[in-house]
């Protein structure tokens, strides 16, 4: 190389280093891309209340808690969460309705990628409708031309309980742990009892295999007036939340409670089934019930047990005849007797169900024509309960009807020092009985009959023998037009989110043996 040569090329090298050209040109990145969303853009059908719609991008992506405020959705719904997970951002939808079209909206500059220099995201949305309700039969537009008792017996069809949901609670004066550890918001109690959080889709579940009815339980004393429970350590040092319900005071429901309860029966009703609503747990063997077939108890409770069904009636009046008032659960006298009492327990069974049947009718419009139902002492099938019940005098005719409950055999049922695990005659012999009891207490004597709960409570029985007791109570109640709802387990806990069936095989075999009774 010639020395001039040299000199230039260390010049010209000393010059680009002063100038900056030792650095590459900057380049800018490009913004995420939006490979897709789940649900599909457009996708239709749906038929929950809350959903969560997914965008998939081409890479890991973050959303800042700023930009996810301006994350939208129209149609009344609402945004409930987001979250950037991975190349994935999930928009949480809450107050879905019925039959219309939603739009999720994401603004331009919200999605940012982790590279350098990339450029802002452009705005993003998708769309997705949900479906119609299902055709529901439509109500005369005379409530005095609803259906009568005898009727809706018969086009309820079999049903089930949604059990262990709305009907949770604390049960123990001495240890009221929902109150203690809890800020008492409507899914604290409805998820209590190990269920998730009620969904359309589940009731959906059930209309879509052929059940007619859904019966939802309702334990209310921890919604009514203030209930204040005392935090502390008892005397051997252990710690409990105490409730002297002496000190319970108002009468008044929470606003949040009932309109929860709404939304439930809501489900039942958009699917054309019939719904029964009840007073659950405020009865039965717990300390914290309050409602007990005793005169001296009755006396005291009254006033509040007929202000709730005021409540109660006032609120739901407007809706159609398939939604029907139950007058409580298994009330039991203050000794906690179970399957019968004395015959002023009983007497005492008539009282509340009198005070029930005209605190409903008192409140007017279609609740004078709405069906009632009214349960037995402990809601029994034993024939000394069964006798001393008698319906209360009605402002109207044909509108009240009764209801039991079975759990039977009782070693079957139940997981005894001598369980039966195997359903055979003799059980099919004692179930027969059963029915034909309620027959000749009172479908016989003209008053229409509900099995408003029956099953087994345990779990070390095989599906198999389930289905046959299950099969057993249904086809010997459908010749007497006695509607049976099963208790709990056709699906349970974490199914119901899905939601799926627990008990396929148990199902099915209700449902057979329904329609193979009705068939005959």
């Amino acid at each position: 190389m010639r020395k001039t040569s040299f000199i230039a090329l260390i010049l010209s090298c000393f010059l680009a280093f002063a100038c900056g050209g030792h650095e590459d040109p900057v380049t800018e990145a490009d913004a995420p891309v939006l490979l897709g969303t789940d649900p599909e853009n457009g996708a239709g059908g749906f038929i929950e209340s809350s959903l969560s719609v997914v965008f998939h991008f081409d890479q890991n992506i973050k959303c800042s808690e700023q930009a996810q405020k301006g994350i939208s959705v129209d149609g009344g719904a609402s945004v409930d969460k987001v979250s950037a997970y991975g190349p994935d951002l999930t928009v949480g939808l809450t107050g879905l309705a019925r039959g219309k079209t939603f739009t999720v909206t994401i603004p331009a500059g919200s999605i940012q990628g982790y590279r350098k220099n990339q450029k802002d995201s452009g705005a993003y949305s998708m769309s997705f409708s949900t479906r119609e309700n299902d055709p529901v039969p439509s109500d005369p537009e005379d409530p005095k031309d609803w259906e009568d008792a005898f009727a809706a017996v018969v086009h309820m069809g079999v049903g089930w309980n949604l059990g262990n949901t709305l009907d949770s609670n604390s049960g123990n004066v001495d240890h009221m742990w929902i109150e203690g550890s809890t800020g008492r918001s409507t899914s604290d109690y409805e998820t209590a009892w190990g269920q998730p959080v009620t969904t359309r889709a589940l009731i959906h579940m059930f209309k879509e295999a052929g059940f007619g009815a859904i019966r939802v339980p309702v334990t209310w004393y921890p919604h009514i007036g203030t209930v204040t429970v005392t935090n502390g350590h008892d005397e051997q040092g252990e710690w409990h939340s105490y409730w002297d319900k002496s000190t319970w005071t108002g009468f008044d429901v929470d606003p949040k409670w009932m309109a929860r309860v709404k939304e439930i029966v809501g489900y039942v009703l958009d699917e054309g089934m019939y719904c029964i609503l009840n007073v659950h747990h405020d009865t039965g063997s717990a300390t914290t019930a309050w409602l007990k077939a005793d005169k001296a108890v009755y006396e005291a409770a009254k006033d509040r047990y007929r202000a709730l069904w005021t409540q109660i009636a006032t609120e739901f009046g407007s809706y159609g005849q398939r939604l029907v008032f139950e007058s409580f659960n298994e009330m039991l006298d203050s000794r906690n007797t179970w399957n019968y009492s004395t015959s002023e327990a009983h007497e005492v069974i008539n009282m509340y169900n009198a005070d029930f049947v005209a605190t409903v009718r008192a409140t007017g419009g279609k609740n004078v024509y709405r069906n009632l139902i009214l349960n037995t002492y402990a809601a029994s099938t034993d024939t000394r309960a069964l006798a001393d019940f008698r319906l209360p005098a009605d402002s109207v005719e044909k509108h009240l009807m009764a209801e039991v409950h079975s759990y039977a055999p009782y070693h079957f049922a139940f997981q005894t020092d001598t369980p039966k695990k195997v359903f055979d005659a003799a059980c099919e012999k004692e179930v027969t009985g059963i029915i034909e009891n309620l027959n000749a207490y009172f479908v016989s004597k003209g008053i229409p009959c509900v099995l408003g709960e029956f099953g087994a409570d345990t779990s070390e029985r095989a599906e198999t023998e389930l289905a046959k007791q299950a099969a057993c109570y249904v086809s010997n109640a459908v010749k007497y037009n006695i509607p049976c709802y099963y208790w709990m387990s056709l699906s349970n806990a974490e199914d119901r989110s899905v939601p799926k069936w627990t008990k396929p095989v148990l199902k099915d075999a209700i449902l057979k043996a329904y329609r193979d009774s009705k068939a005959k």
